[in-house]
């Protein structure tokens, strides 16, 4: 029997997926001898080079002061007078692709987010992508090479796409594949339980590991 699929759709720059980064490792470690978990990223916002709007700024803080309050989630808002914001993710989208390569994916996903939301660095720049890279050890001429190549975008693209046709209310979002069918799978940003009760309620007995 092929072993059920967890699909982990994210932005490395969407904050809720941020917010929901303590959770989501707590669920991790909980299904990983049931299920094998993949990710995927969505793609929140296309390449720009425009100064991200006043509102939308507005917007965002919002956003990161009600993820703070509601999850506690640590942000550091100096971002948003030292940086100049710009509305664009799929630069770090590329990035956690090619760190996939070199199944680093969660590494460079990881250092993204906490030089965006930790250390008030531009993930939308190609140089601090860059950087992040170079601490995760990988070759910086060949990353720098690569983030700008018409294949990662073509990779970007297809992998858009496949997540697009899934169930998915953005993101994060969770997608159970089971005997070729995609379940949708709730998610509660505090309690890991309500999701991991959901992958279980779906699984043939004989593949649940309760333990």
């Amino acid at each position: 029997m092929i072993k059920p699929v967890l699909y982990y759709i994210y932005d490395p720059m969407c904050s809720w997926c941020w917010g929901y980064r303590p959770t989501w490792q707590a669920l991790q470690e909980k299904l990983k001898s049931t299920i094998e978990v993949q990710y995927r990223v969505g793609g929140l916002a296309p390449d720009s080079n425009e100064a991200m709007s006043i509102e939308m700024q507005h917007f965002l803080q919002q956003t990161w002061h009600k993820i703070a309050a509601q999850l506690g989630t640590e942000f550091n808002f100096d971002f948003w007078t030292q940086c100049q914001p710009i509305r664009s993710t799929y630069p770090a989208c590329r990035a956690v692709l090619i760190a996939r390569e070199y199944n680093l994916e969660q590494d460079m996903y990881l250092a993204i987010q906490q030089a965006y939301y930790l250390q008030a660095k531009n993930p939308a720049n190609i140089d601090t992508l860059v950087n992040i890279a170079a601490e995760l050890g990988l070759d910086v001429v060949k990353f720098e090479k690569k983030i700008l190549s018409e294949d990662i975008q073509l990779q970007l693209t297809d992998e858009v796409a496949f997540v697009r046709n899934m169930p998915i209310q953005g993101f994060p979002s969770l997608v159970l594949s089971i005997n070729g069918e995609l379940k949708s799978i709730a998610i509660d940003y505090q309690h890991w339980q309500v999701s991991y009760e959901a992958v279980i309620a779906y699984l043939p007995t004989e593949q649940v590991n309760l333990s």
